[in-house]
């Protein structure tokens, strides 16, 4: 049945092969070389991919390009001074008039090795009761491949050069002229990305855009989104005495910069999620009919989820998950401040740190939130400084504050009732047999607003699961998941117009 339906397709045109033929004709071609593209993925993990390194960046980069020229595409590197290159790619359909541009992201997360059970850049496979297992022909598909950018964000693009090798199998080109590009400092905060578009114009350019990173649904469905947080960050300080203190000789006398930065920060937020900060949901910008009736289509999942991550209580007063991700978020990501258990000692600590990220939604901006948080911390009896500050400041105010603001960029929204966005989600219909979730927005954060110049629509594809620890220890990626990715690629690249 498997060999007729390869000579099936091979015997139609190209702009023939429907998206459910193609999507099995790359299953067939998958389950044939799953050794062989798996291989190629751990390759690729096993190079360290932090934004900061820039001999391993270039070491990632030089390797997709080769991987990129390997299956036909005119790749090379796109350069800005002082940041890691973008691999771009690029494979003309003739004929053609529509440009769709493929993005996602080689770097990684900071990782600790001390908290992986294995080496973060040391690929391994393990099975679902854990055990480490050898690469074989055929996988489980419950396998989990488990290292550093697993599942964020390299698994797309080995997707996406496994959809490319599948087409020629089964002798189907592109409807449409591809484009891909392979950023290397997202993870950072994607601080030169930007510039990149003003470089680049041309290469930088296309009818739309489609962003493969983050998970599908926590239901295992596959979903589409159309708009994605933005995002700044926050690094504060608060200062106590110039040199640690006795607690039992100072206590109640010398302020604890731990508890005075505690306080300052439950006055921005409370235990529900709520963000206590004069006029920061000003600028909301509220959700149209139809991302609410695409709301509404999602199920809720939450109780699964609940018992999935033992949680007692959720935040949000009520509110599904899936609505709280379309909301401003603040999150104490890190806190420093003392030491505890074996090296815990009664002293009132110099000072205490905080780093926290906020979530935009649209039409927030990160220049109207900083505004706004500076204006709370001013109004609760702090004075701000930029620098470390001297004896003679911390003597002149009873409260300092350090804070040192990153980059970050606004968040933004595609419509989904746009033409490309009903045809995205229509080709993976057809390719699945069932619709994909339709997300106003997700709720991580991407520059899409970068990929919108110019109006242009962006979609977002994700493939990875959602379970896949992504920013943090033993990150992994769920064998079925690449799976399905290459599947979709192959029926996408063939079906778009």
């Amino acid at each position: 049945m498997k060999k007729l339906l390869l000579l099936s397709l091979i015997a139609l045109p190209a702009l023939a092969i429907s998206p459910v033929e193609v999507s099995r004709g790359a299953r067939d071609y998958r389950i044939k070389h799953e050794r062989e593209i798996v291989a190629e993925l751990m390759d690729l993990l096993a190079i360290p991919n932090l934004a900061s390194d820039s001999t391993n960046i270039e070491k990632n980069a030089n390797a997709l390009v080769t991987m990129l020229t390997r299956r036909g595409a005119d790749a090379k590197l796109l350069r800005v001074e002082g940041a890691p290159p973008v691999v771009y790619a690029t494979i003309p359909a003739r004929g053609a008039k529509t440009t769709i541009a493929f993005y996602a992201h080689y770097d990684g997360q900071p990782v600790d090795p001390k908290q992986w059970t294995t080496p973060p850049w040391q690929p391994v496979l393990r099975a679902p009761n854990g055990n480490a297992v050898e690469l074989s022909k055929l996988i489980d598909p419950e396998t989990r491949i488990y290292a550093r950018s697993a599942s964020d964000d390299k698994a797309p693009i080995i997707a996406m050069l496994a959809a490319l090798d599948a087409l020629k199998s089964v002798k189907a080109v592109p409807s449409v002229n591809l484009k891909f590009a392979f950023e290397g400092e997202e993870e950072a905060g994607s601080p030169h990305l930007a510039a990149y578009f003003e470089k680049y114009p041309a290469e930088m350019t296309a009818d739309a855009w489609m962003l493969c990173d983050g998970p599908v649904h926590q239901s295992r469905h596959m979903q589409l989104y159309f708009g994605a947080r933005g995002v700044t960050d926050l690094e504060i300080t608060a200062y106590g005495p110039l040199r640690p203190l006795h607690s039992g000789h100072y206590g109640n006398w010398a302020p604890n910069p731990i508890v005075t930065l505690t306080h300052l920060i439950d006055s921005m937020r409370d235990t529900n999620g709520k963000i206590l900060i004069d006029g920061y949901y000003d600028d909301v910008t509220p959700l149209t009919g139809a991302e609410r009736d695409a709301l509404a289509a999602i199920p809720n999942i939450d109780d699964d989820l609940k018992r999935e991550l033992a949680l007692g209580r959720v935040e949000g007063e009520g509110k599904a998950l899936n609505e709280l991700i379309l909301l401003p978020a603040l999150n104490l990501r890190g806190f420093l401040g003392g030491h505890v258990e074996e090296q815990a000692s009664n002293t009132i600590s110099t000072e205490a740190k905080a780093s926290i990220d906020f979530r935009l939604v649209p039409a927030e901006t990160p220049e109207k939130i900083r505004e706004r948080v500076e204006r709370h911390i001013t109004a609760q009896n702090f004075f701000i400084v930029r620098e470390t500050p001297d004896a003679a400041t911390r003597i002149a105010h009873p409260n300092v504050v350090k804070l040192v603001w990153g980059p970050g960029y606004p968040a933004a929204r595609t419509a989904m009732d746009l033409p490309v966005s009903r045809r995205v989600a229509n080709v993976i219909t057809a390719a699945q047999g069932v619709p994909p979730y339709l997300l106003p927005s997700l709720g991580g954060s991407v520059p899409m607003y970068l990929f919108q110049r110019g109006n242009t629509p962006v979609v977002g594809l994700p493939i990875v699961n959602h379970d896949n620890n992504q920013h943090a220890a033993n990150e992994n990626l769920r064998i079925q998941n690449l799976w399905d990715g290459v599947e979709i690629f192959a029926a996408l690249f063939t079906n778009l117009r």
